[in-house]
């Protein structure tokens, strides 16, 4: 394959990881001509690398294209060396082609091979503008998704049959998740490998890649994130002394008077530093102490409740069910110790 890419990693804790017995779930990305090399790099770091950190590989990676050679976008570079389309027919996972040009059709043979996916059950997954292919595909018919949000109208005029959200950075929709722009790539597919391995795991590939998981986008995001770098100093320290007292009743005041500033000039630095506000940033903390209750095996949820700052069960399952779709108990059956 004719491209290389490298990236420095910090070392982390290694993870338990209670699925390595089972054999690896395959996702395979279809390239086609023209395809933008960003998702494809994203792809690749998400899915692709071998993860030492966790103490298993989470995914058997492949790609593949229609032609031996394909030229990626503006033919920056050619890619080479890669299986052909028939790899598509044995993902679990497929990630289909996206690229600038969105009223070229895509190839028979590229809509057949997703066609083909969506009719064994395998998940689909498109990035940016890979919502054109699925719709092309007519695999998204009736079905929610998202894309760029300059495409959006361009979408919708061809597409009028698909519920398309634009003001999202993803859609998942079960069994086929879209995303709205090349950045929010990684935000889907972080989100995938926690919906596949749990937040503990896709906390350490977040932390791999130096990103911070969570961005405010109206999605039904559920990754525990790291602290992010933080550009003012003065914030940094709030978030982490907020951090070590999430079991207490914190308020924004609170969160204001530790800063030594106003509300609203903490609200301001929030949102220009975090995309969120303080209320939005410490409830999904809690949450995120809450999965993490859970997975590590604490089976009380009014335990759970407490111990994250969420305060009762009624709150904690509503909380849960909002942002990650998902109960308490159905939670702990397939994150917790013995799920999965």
């Amino acid at each position: 394959m004719a491209q290389e890419s490298s990236q420095a990693a910090r070392p982390a804790p290694a993870l338990p990881h209670r699925r390595a017995a089972r054999p690896p779930h395959r996702v395979v990305v279809i390239v086609d001509e023209n395809s933008n090399p960003f998702e494809l790099g994203c792809a690749t770091e998400i899915f692709g690398l071998r993860r030492p950190e966790i103490g298993a590989d989470l995914y058997d990676f492949r790609l593949c294209s229609p032609e031996p050679r394909t030229l990626m976008r503006d033919g920056f570079f050619t890619l080479t060396g890669v299986a052909d389309l028939t790899a598509a027919d044995t993902a679990d996972t497929l990630i289909v082609p996206n690229r600038p040009d969105t009223e070229v059709p895509r190839r028979p043979a590229v809509l057949d091979a997703v066609r083909r996916a969506h009719a064994r059950g395998a998940r689909l997954v498109g990035f940016c503008s890979g919502a054109f292919t699925l719709a092309e595909a007519g695999v998204l018919d009736g079905r929610r998704a998202t894309a760029h949000w300059q495409w959006a109208d361009s979408f919708r005029a061809r597409f009028p049959a698909v519920r398309l959200e634009s003001d999202v950075l993803f859609v998942d929709d079960g069994d086929i998740l879209t995303a709205a722009g090349s950045a929010a790539a990684l935000d889907l597919g972080l989100h995938v490998v926690r919906r596949d391995h749990g937040a503990e795991v896709a906390n350490a590939v977040s932390r791999r890649l130096v990103f911070a998981a969570h961005r405010d986008g109206g999605q039904r995001q559920f990754v525990e994130r790291p602290l992010p770098a933080v550009p003012d100093e003065s914030l940094g320290p709030v978030l982490a002394w907020a951090q070590e007292r999430l079991d207490t009743p914190l308020t924004v005041p609170d969160l204001a008077g530790r800063a030594a500033v106003s509300p609203a000039t903490l609200h301001r630095r929030f949102r220009a530093e975090l995309g969120t506000t303080p209320l939005a940033w410490l409830t999904g903390e809690r949450l995120a102490l809450a999965c993490r209750l859970i997975e590590r095996g604490e089976s009380r949820f009014d335990v759970v409740a407490r111990r994250s700052g969420l305060g009762s069960t009624a709150n904690l399952r509503a909380l849960m069910r909002r942002e990650t779709g998902l109960g308490p108990l159905e939670y702990r059956r397939r994150f917790g110790p013995s799920g999965g």
